[in-house]
């Protein structure tokens, strides 16, 4: 997870300089290629029963999510610092939870909601809206970080379909997404550092997708989730050696408190599982 964590920064860093010289678009489409390219192998090999779903307008509708939520991060660090960027992106734990009460049903106690709140209000701490210290851009990153949580809610609503399943339909349709705008931006890359960014862009965010969704079969995602919060600390440097950037002091301190947040709100939510797991083992 942590190597997953380490790649994805790096991808983003990428992601950034290539923002220079190509539209968004077509950076989130050299993104996904390489999961894509994936996912066709994993099709030629296994065959066109790794389609097999009993909800694919639930499945479409995460892959166009996730294409999304790529797209606008893209668009907003374009305008705003990296770790800026990963600090507020860090909002999406506490929109699971919410969007799980609201669309799941899932029972949501009065201290998660109280770290929900803390995390919403360390949230406008970061962005600090109509001071003009952060690019109005960084509200694109909660657009982002709403889609992704709609992604998570999704797929606890897949949970009866297997995990190559879904992420072979996310990584179609997301790619099928992005195909279509594609030749209204595409720029035609130079042989030499355009193309090995664009390489790297690919192959680094398919190495990273694997090494999450090894993690999460591996280990629950409770104990995996704190490590998700390590993005600001790879997004820091890279974003103060490549780009010359770095938070200043609100900022910090409005990570420190969502990820605290974070945290709690993501044990209280294995709790408050583990007791029902017990209700249930005892009603039965």
């Amino acid at each position: 997870m942590a190597s997953g964590m380490f790649l994805f920064s790096m991808v983003d860093t990428i992601a950034k300089f290539l923002t220079n010289d190509f539209h968004p678009v077509q950076v989130m489409w050299s993104r996904q290629i390489g999961l894509v390219i994936g996912v066709l192998i994993i099709v030629a090999i296994k065959g066109l029963s790794v389609f097999h779903t009993k909800r694919p307008f639930l499945q479409i509708t995460r892959g166009v999510a996730a294409a999304g939520s790529g797209i606008l991060f893209i668009f907003a660090i374009v305008y705003v610092p990296l770790a800026d960027a990963v600090a507020v992106s860090f909002v999406a734990p506490f929109l699971v939870t919410v969007m799980g009460a609201l669309f799941l049903g899932e029972k949501v106690g009065i201290r998660r909601w109280t770290a929900i709140s803390i995390g919403f209000l360390a949230t406008l701490l970061i962005i600090r809206p109509g001071l003009g210290v952060v690019h109005p851009a960084a509200f694109l990153v909660v657009l982002a970080a709403s889609l992704f949580a709609l992604r998570q809610i999704l797929s606890r609503a897949l949970i009866a379909d297997s995990v190559t399943t879904t992420v072979a339909f996310t990584a179609l349709v997301s790619g099928a997404f992005l195909t279509v705008p594609l030749p209204f931006v595409w720029k035609t890359p130079d042989w030499g550092m355009d193309l090995v960014l664009l390489s790297a862009l690919a192959i680094l965010a398919a190495i990273a997708e694997i090494c999450v969704i090894k993690a999460l079969s591996m280990a629950e995602a409770v104990i995996l989730a704190p490590v998700h919060y390590t993005l600001i600390i790879w997004g820091t440097l890279y974003g103060f050696y490549i780009f010359g950037d770095f938070p200043d002091i609100w900022t910090w301190v409005g990570a420190i408190i969502i990820t605290l947040s974070g945290i709690y709100t993501v044990y209280r939510e294995h709790v408050v599982s583990k007791q029902k797991k017990l209700e249930t083992a005892e009603s039965s």
